[in-house]
């Protein structure tokens, strides 16, 4: 048994080359192999967001505080609000940040495969983002 106690791992900043804004991630879990699940705090800034990525295995995120947006290639940028769980299947394309006026705060979890957890793809663009959500 390992206990993690609340606190002794740091936050850190979302890296320039995955996120566009202020991001910050709380790591929460990432046992040892052979398992593959991790799981993080995530807390965007209005206007913050991820990159365009894909997940091998999928990723679920757990919408803690705020009003966010999400993305699926090719679909509609989407509301999200705490309470909301979005599962995104392995390889989709996809997107996922804070609204333009309001911040909020996810659990993302996701599994390694091949020990990768995501593959970034390129920012999403201020013109794809201020699209926002459909009224």
């Amino acid at each position: 048994m390992d206990i993690t106690r609340a606190g002794t791992q740091p936050s850190g900043r979302g890296p320039g080359d995955w996120f566009t804004g202020t991001v910050r991630i709380d790591p929460l879990f990432s046992p040892p192999d052979p398992a593959r699940v991790a799981g993080a705090l995530v807390t965007f800034e209005p206007g913050a967001r991820t990159a365009w990525h894909t997940h091998p295995l999928g990723q679920t995120l757990v919408v803690t505080a705020g009003c966010g947006w999400v993305q699926r290639e090719g679909g509609p940028i989407e509301a999200i609000r705490p309470g909301d769980v979005v599962w995104f299947p392995p390889g989709e394309r996809h997107w996922h940040g804070a609204s333009a006026t309001t911040a909020m705060s996810h659990i993302a979890i996701q599994e390694k495969l091949d020990g990768s957890p995501v593959d970034w793809l390129e920012h999403v663009t201020d013109s794809q983002y201020l699209a926002g959500p459909a009224a």
